[in-house]
């Protein structure tokens, strides 16, 4: 499965602290292979393994897991003991209150919490995880706010070896310009102008047993925290399962021929009008998807520098350069070479 895209305002807020650290921001991009220019295009992307990287880079040199986003820094290794402390729990619920505990001992820590409420009808009481710090000492403790959400959950879908599906996620603060990205980022119905920042499920899954070792969470922490940031496309929703097809049809390329609507339709047992309503519900169109699997094909391998774009613009089905450069500037706003990562300058190197 081809992942995810992130947009460039993430990157952007998650250099903000280490940019007011004094630290240049330069050298952190470049080791995470993204031109510093797509820093200031609003619809630039970068790929899953690009933010990874750069999210690896700024915990080095910031020394601080919240990257200098929060109230106060967080030494390196606090997660990772909130982790450990975590796996001595029977159950999800009880690991949950143990890490909301741990994190309330540190002077300007975030305080989280986790409560069960009762819901309407027959849907079940739902277990909501709040943040009820206020992280917006500077203009991106949203993101934090929202980084520490997403993280959470996936942590607990972790702990208990199986995806928790969201019911919903609001946050306390007007719906910024990037607000069509939130629904992709946590797989769910988003509020913006909410009374918290949470995010709920069913609360059944607080019985679930803990069932992750200590090797498991080595191999975790390893890869953490930039793989728990990343989004994951799940195949739960209408709009990943077209998705995942349209991946897999230009995986089969090259040329790549990717289905229309209607085959789309008959391979998910719909009608077409009923997948355009569905795909309406959830905000988007086939066609939207369709541009989203090409465009973030595209990102991905001018980021890994190897494949010609004549040869890229057949595989993800242009019959010309030119209609490839056409619709990438109408996908990113810029041209492909853009997004060619440049090898830093060597010291001594002629300009």
């Amino acid at each position: 499965m081809s992942r995810l895209t992130i947009a460039m305002h993430h990157v952007r807020a998650a250099l903000s602290g280490a940019g007011r650290l004094g630290i240049d921001t330069v050298p952190l991009l470049q080791t995470a292979r993204i031109p510093p220019l797509l820093l200031a295009d609003d619809r630039a992307r970068v790929t899953a393994e690009q933010f990874t990287r750069l999210v690896r880079a700024l915990y080095r040199a910031t020394g601080d897991e919240f990257l200098g986003l929060g109230p106060q820094p967080s030494r390196r290794g606090t997660f990772a003991m909130m982790c450990h402390a975590c796996l001595g729990c029977p159950d999800l619920g009880s690991a949950l209150d143990r890490a909301a505990r741990f994190y309330r001992l540190f002077p300007g820590g975030p305080d989280m919490a986790v409560e069960t409420l009762p819901a309407p009808g027959d849907a079940g009481a739902a277990a909501v995880f709040a943040v009820r710090t206020d992280l917006c000492r500077y203009d991106e403790g949203d993101f934090l706010s929202e980084c520490l959400l997403v993280i959470w959950h996936r942590l607990s879908s972790w702990l208990v070896g199986r995806r928790i599906p969201l019911r919903w996620a609001t946050f306390a603060y007007p719906a910024p310009p990037h607000a069509s990205e939130y629904d992709t980022l946590f797989g769910c119905p988003v509020y913006f102008g909410a009374g918290r920042t949470a995010a709920g499920w069913d609360a059944r899954w607080l019985a679930a047993p803990v069932v992750r070792d200590e090797a498991a969470l080595a191999a975790l922490l390893r890869r953490a925290p930039a793989d728990l940031l990343s989004r994951r496309d799940y195949g739960t929703t209408v709009a990943e399962q077209v998705r995942r097809t349209l991946v897999q049809a230009l995986r089969a390329g090259p040329p790549a021929r990717l289905p229309e609507a209607g085959e789309v339709a008959a391979r998910l047992a719909v009608s077409p009008a009923t997948l355009r309503r569905r795909l309406h519900a959830e905000g988007t169109s086939y066609q939207r998807l369709k541009d989203a699997v090409r465009r973030d094909a595209a990102i991905a391998s001018l980021a890994a520098g190897q494949e010609p774009v004549a040869e890229l613009a057949a595989r993800i089905g242009f019959s010309e350069d030119t209609a490839f450069h056409r619709a990438f500037r109408r996908w990113t706003g810029t041209t492909p070479g853009a997004y060619r990562p440049r090898a830093p300058e060597t010291r001594g190197q002629r300009s």
